[in-house]
C-alpha cells in the first residue's frame, strides 16, 4: 500500500494539521536533541547558550517532551503487541469484512484487495461497485448466528480460513430514549456489538491454534461522548469498546495467543450515509471525516501487522477519550452541547 502521507488531509487545514507539525519538528528528538548537543559541546553553541539561558531552558523541555513521548510510544506499542512480533503474508491472508458493501467499508475492502489480501464482504445488500477477483460476497445477516455460521462454512470452503475479521457494520437510528422502537434498540444492539460476539465465537478458534491473525474493531468516538438522540448507539459502541479491551486481554491470559492482534478505531463521524439521520458538526478543531480517510488510517494499521488504537480525529478524539477525567458540571456541558449537534436535521 503506498503511503497516503499528505500535506493538508481530505478534510482540509484543521487542528490536527497544527498538531502534527508540533510532533514533528519541536516535540521531535530527531530535531531537537542535535540542537542540545550542539549547544552544550560545541564553541559557537557554548556561547550562544551562554547569552541565551532561557532559549536553553526551553530546548531542554522540548528534548525531555519529546524523548518521554518517543519513549511512551515505543512502550505502549510494544506492550500492545504483548512485546512478541509475527508475521504475515498478504496473498496468504483472507480477510472477513462486515459491512463491506458501502461506505468505509467498502473502502476498507477494497484497499486490502489492492494489497493481495483475499476479502469476503459480509452484507446484507451486494456491493455498490465493482469487485476485484480476490473479493467475494456473501449475503448475511450479521444479527443471525445462523447466518453467520453458514456464510463462514462458504467462506472456508471458497477462499479458505480468515485469519483477519473486521467488524466494521453499524447502525445509527437517531433517535431518543422515549421516541425510538424496540426493534430499533435490538438492531443498534446486534449489529453494533452482538455481532462481534458471534463473528469473534466463529472465526477466533482458528486464529488463536496458530497463533496468529487479527481482529479490528469499529467502535466511535461515541463510546467516550454519549448525547441526546444517540443514546443506544454510544452505548453500543462503548460496549465495543470493552469488547475489544476484553478481548485482548484474554488472548493473552486465557488463550495463549498473544500474537493475535486486536486492533481498535474510535473515529467521530464520517461522510457516509449513517450520519444522515442526525446533524454532525464539521469545525477546525472537530472536522467531519471522510471516509477515504478513515479507511486508509484502518488498513495502514492491519499492514503494519501490529495491535493498536486509531483515535480519528486526534484533537477532538483524544479530548474525548478522558472526558471522565473531567469535572462532571463539564462533562454535562460537553454532553449537552454534542446533544445540539445530533439532532435530527430540521430539529428534534
Amino acid at each position: 500500500m503506498r503511503s497516503t502521507r499528505r500535506w493538508l488531509p481530505r478534510e482540509g487545514f484543521n487542528a490536527d494539521v497544527v498538531s502534527r507539525v508540533i510532533k514533528g519538528t519541536v516535540l521531535s528528538p530527531s530535531l531537537t536533541l542535535p540542537l542540545l548537543l550542539l549547544a552544550r559541546y560545541t564553541d559557537k553553541g557554548q556561547d550562544y547558550s551562554s547569552r541565551r539561558p532561557l532559549a536553553l531552558r526551553i530546548l531542554k523541555i522540548l528534548v525531555s517532551l519529546g524523548l518521554c513521548r518517543w519513549l511512551n510510544g515505543w512502550v505502549t506499542r510494544r506492550a500492545l503487541n504483548n512485546w512478541v512480533s509475527d508475521t504475515y503474508n498478504w496473498n496468504a491472508e483472507v480477510a472477513v469484512v462486515t459491512g463491506g458493501s458501502d461506505g468505509i467499508g467498502q473502502k476498507i475492502a477494497l484497499l486490502l484487495a489492492a494489497r493481495g489480501v483475499k476479502v469476503a464482504i459480509l452484507d446484507i445488500q451486494a456491493p455498490k461497485y465493482d469487485t476485484p477477483a480476490n473479493v467475494q460476497f456473501y449475503p448475511c445477516n450479521i444479527c443471525s448466528q445462523e447466518e453467520i455460521a453458514s456464510a463462514a462454512q462458504s467462506i472456508r470452503d471458497e477462499m479458505g480460513e480468515p485469519t483477519i475479521l473486521v467488524n466494521n457494520a453499524g447502525v445509527l437510528k437517531g433517535k431518543t430514549v422515549l421516541g425510538t422502537t424496540d426493534a430499533d434498540i435490538r438492531q443498534t444492539f446486534e449489529v453494533n456489538t452482538l455481532s462481534h460476539y458471534w463473528l469473534a465465537r466463529e472465526f477466533l478458534p482458528y486464529m488463536v491454534s496458530r497463533n496468529h491473525g487479527m481482529v479490528v474493531t469499529i467502535a466511535s468516538l461515541a463510546a467516550y461522548v454519549t448525547s441526546s438522540n444517540m443514546v443506544d448507539y454510544a452505548s453500543s459502541k462503548a460496549a465495543a469498546l470493552t469488547f475489544h479491551e476484553g478481548l485482548a486481554t484474554e488472548l493473552k491470559t486465557r488463550y495463549n495467543a498473544p500474537k493475535v492482534r486486536t486492533v481498535v478505531v474510535t473515529q467521530g463521524f464520517a461522510r457516509t450515509s449513517l450520519v444522515n439521520v442526525i446533524s454532525p458538526e464539521n469545525t477546525w478543531f472537530n472536522p467531519l471525516l471522510e471516509a477515504d480517510s478513515v479507511a486508509e488510517a484502518v488498513v495502514q494499521q492491519i499492514l503494519s501487522g501490529s495491535s493498536g488504537h486509531i483515535i480519528m480525529p486526534g484533537s477532538s478524539g483524544s479530548l474525548a477519550s478522558n472526558i471522565r477525567s473531567f469535572p462532571h458540571w463539564l462533562q454535562n456541558r460537553v454532553r449537552d452541547r454534542v446533544g445540539f449537534l445530533t439532532s435530527p436535521p430540521g430539529g428534534n
